[in-house]
């Protein structure tokens, strides 16, 4: 029989006494872990026993090296209830190096699928790319005040769950057809644009609470239906849309929806010769970073 004995990180303790480089070091995964919250000086300096001076030097070392890599930007919050906040933010560089591999990627021609559709589930499933996608779409709201991001099950799903972690947000999937465990739903038709049917999404009565600013993502805009309906749903929820997203949009067809922006735009498709060209979408045309 062996005498097991159990030993307690550091970390779980209420306050630890650390180098200054650890303490940098753990600042900084806390702040990268709690992106969008007030974290005060009080809480930094009962956690590392130190004083606001050492620990205010501290945030605005990580400060500058957030801003020079392109990490993102702290923000000081004044008075005695302040405090700083982290927000994720990207460099303008990083973020048209990440869309110019990604445009690359799209115009391999195996990528497409009949009815003028485009394969993109393994790009989409990729941690890296949706880490792209994810901060340059949460970099252009950080200032919009979302409040939740919505998206349509299913393929939209990773891209709208990763923006959501960084704006610190909820995101909500918006369903064709209804589970029994959503409970109560409202649902909206709309007319899908590509073929011209008659359709029903819905969202669940208790995801979206009534005032909120929602953000709209999907994968994929081919004529626009899908998030015009999301639009018409949020509208039932007494919120307001602040924005669309999509990481890839057709170019080749009529879009019936307006002030949306894209990441990649296919501007020809050509079945029979089996030919596809991607561009660069208008969202960095319509976006600010660092």
């Amino acid at each position: 029989m062996y005498n097991i004995k159990v030993v307690h990180s550091k970390r779980e303790d209420d306050t630890m006494k650390l180098k200054r480089s650890e303490r940098l070091i753990d600042m900084t995964q806390r702040l990268l872990d709690n992106p969008h919250t007030l974290i005060s000086l009080t809480t930094f300096t009962t956690l590392y026993q130190s004083a606001k001076s050492s620990i205010s030097e501290d945030i605005a070392i990580i400060k500058k090296t957030f801003e020079k890599q392109g990490v993102g930007i702290i923000r000081t919050v004044p008075g005695a209830a302040g405090g700083v906040i982290f927000v994720p933010k990207i460099k303008r560089e990083q973020a048209l190096a990440a869309a110019e591999k990604l445009k690359e990627q799209m115009n391999d021609a195996s990528r497409l699928l009949p009815g003028g559709y485009i394969y993109l589930s393994d790009l989409l499933a990729k941690p890296n790319v949706l880490h792209d996608l994810g901060k340059m779409i949460a970099s252009a709201y950080e200032d919009k005040k979302i409040d939740a991001v919505m998206t349509v099950a299913t393929k939209g799903v990773p891209i709208a769950q990763t923006v959501a972690n960084y704006l610190n947000v909820p995101f909500v999937i918006v369903r064709r057809d209804s589970k029994i465990t959503e409970g109560s739903t409202v649902s909206i038709n709309y007319v899908s644009g590509s073929s011209s049917r008659v359709e029903k999404m819905e969202l669940s009565k208790r995801t979206l609470p009534s005032g909120s600013n929602v953000l709209i993502v999907d994968d994929f805009l081919k004529a626009g239906g899908t998030i015009n309906g999301m639009r018409s749903l949020i509208q039932e929820f007494d919120s307001t849309t602040a924005g669309a997203v999509v990481f890839c949009e057709s170019g080749v067809s009529n879009h019936n929806v307006s002030d949306y922006s894209s990441i990649i735009k296919i501007t020809e498709i050509d079945t029979e010769s089996q030919k596809i060209k991607a561009v660069l979408g208008n969202f960095f045309d319509k976006h600010e970073f660092l």
